[in-house]
């Protein structure tokens, strides 16, 4: 076999393996450097928590609509910024803390969803949404992909700034500007929005998988915070490809070979990677 065989064929030859790899990178360029702000802010378990939240929304627009991108997409995004939204007002209106309050709604969600699932579908339809299907990914699935991919980079260019600020100091940034809230709520929106767009490639577990793992393997790397965007990017796109290939040459699940690709990164960067960051930005970002 051929490295053209190996590397390139699969690609070449078929359209579906194509629009699997498209999707995957225009995941990867947009919900990476999301990935990097929720490591940064601590936020990485409720990437996870919200990932599930989105399931019930799913789960009920594909029970009245079928396995249609556009209502299974607003009822996702729509059950998603319902537990974000409410997990912060309990946080802030009672002693529970977000963490607390955004666990015990996504488990709330998690369990209408797979109950509405397990009503009227069948166990098929729910490993389709849990897990995704990137290798079926049709025109309308990419158009809304790379649509969330290039509106999250444009408002991550408008809110950078605030974005680093509320990571290296959210006090000041609240104490200096009334402008704290809107970026805390429009970053939640950004994270819903790439997780629904993710589940139409990976479903609604895997989705947060490409999200965190490559940003969580860039922070071994690196302190910036725009190579560290670049370079989860990077590796999402990298490991979006290695894992296709093995799934068509191996007959692997797509979604849970892409995944794997980027934790075996994840762990070669913990075994190898740099270790002498300087002390004073390391306890920043620590």
């Amino acid at each position: 076999m051929t490295l053209y065989d190996l590397l390139i064929a699969p690609f070449a030859e078929l359209v579906f393996m194509r629009k699997a790899l498209v999707g995957t990178v225009a995941l990867s360029v947009s919900s990476c450097p999301i990935g990097v702000f929720m490591i940064l802010r601590r936020m990485s378990l409720a990437g996870d928590a919200m990932s599930h939240a989105i399931l019930p929304g799913v789960a009920g627009a594909f029970l009245m609509f079928g396995l249609s991108i556009l209502p299974m997409t607003i009822g996702g995004l729509v059950a998603g910024l319902a537990v974000a939204l409410l997990a912060g007002l309990v946080s802030r209106n009672t002693i529970q803390r977000e963490d607390s309050s955004l666990a015990a709604f996504y488990l709330i969600s998690l369990a209408c969803g797979v109950a509405l699932i397990s009503a009227r579908g069948s166990s098929v339809d729910l490993v389709h949404i849990l897990f995704g299907t990137v290798l079926a990914l049709n025109n309308q699935s990419l158009v809304l992909i790379t649509g969330v991919s290039s509106l999250t980079l444009i408002v991550l260019a408008g809110v950078w700034r605030a974005l680093i600020a509320e990571c290296l100091d959210p006090l000041f940034l609240r104490s200096v500007s009334n402008f704290g809230p809107v970026v805390h709520f429009t970053f939640l929106a950004l994270v819903v929005l790439n997780l629904v767009a993710g589940f139409n490639a990976l479903g609604t577990l895997l989705s947060v998988g490409l999200m965190i793992l490559p940003a969580a393997t860039a922070r071994f790397w690196t302190v910036r915070v725009e190579t560290m965007c670049l370079l989860a990017s990077l590796i999402g796109v990298v490991s979006g490809y290695v894992g296709l290939v093995l799934s068509y040459h191996f007959n692997i699940a797509s979604s849970p070979a892409i995944i794997l690709t980027t934790g075996v990164v994840y762990i070669a960067s913990l075994l190898f990677s740099r270790r002498d960051f300087p002390s004073h930005v390391e306890r920043k970002f620590s």
